[in-house]
């Protein structure tokens, strides 16, 4: 996909800060760390369009960023990040689930993994609750770059049995360091976009 524009609009903690153009909006979910940042820049080909950072936690907000004037990919906090303090951690939990449970712009979850690793407890937990959600859902493996061309396939199959995902979810890998991937997940949001605005159409 080529990127004319891309750039931050707005850092939010309520709907009240939501922009309100009505572009589709594709959440990025994941660990803290997991690399949502670097995938961000990469999906727009921006060096530093999205922070980066080495500490955990570091995203509090939902941050929205408009590509090509047409869509919305929006980074959510990251989950897991045990050194938060308790009562952060329930306030970024509440604001998160209900801009996932509330927000009709909302066209396609990004769940970001390690392709590195198994999943985890959270990892699960988060998968069950945003499947159960009923909006357009893919896993995405990060860090590709890590692990050899022919492990890929036995660390992706491991983490479709982790979180138990249903035959017909995406799970693909993704490389922010060699751009692995980016074109297949465009092509996947680009699809998701394409039947939003035929069900658009048709409610007319």
């Amino acid at each position: 996909m080529k990127i004319v524009s891309a750039k931050c609009v707005v850092s939010a903690v309520g709907p009240k800060q939501y922009p309100d153009t009505g572009y589709p909006e594709i959440a990025l979910a994941g660990r803290s760390n997991v690399g949502k940042s670097s995938l961000i820049n990469s999906l727009c080909a921006r060096k530093s369009l999205a922070r980066t950072s080495n500490t955990p936690g570091k995203t509090q907000t939902i941050n929205f960023f408009a590509v090509n004037e047409k869509l919305y990919l929006v980074d959510l906090p990251g989950y897991g990040y045990a050194a938060a303090a308790q009562a952060k951690k329930k306030e970024w939990g509440a604001f998160i689930y209900n801009y996932l449970r509330d927000r009709d712009k909302l066209a396609l979850i990004v769940h970001l993994i390690d392709l590195r690793h198994a999943p985890m407890s959270n990892d699960i937990e988060a998968a069950a609750w945003l499947t159960g959600l009923n909006i357009p859902y893919v896993v995405v493996g990060t860090k590709a770059d890590k692990i050899t061309r022919s492990r890929r396939a036995a660390h992706i199959a491991a983490i479709r049995k982790g979180l138990r995902l249903l035959p017909d979810v995406p799970a693909l890998v993704y490389s922010s360091e060699t751009g692995e991937g980016r074109d297949e997940l465009w092509r996947h949001i680009r699809g998701i976009l394409s039947s939003v605005a035929q069900n658009a159409k048709g409610s007319e």
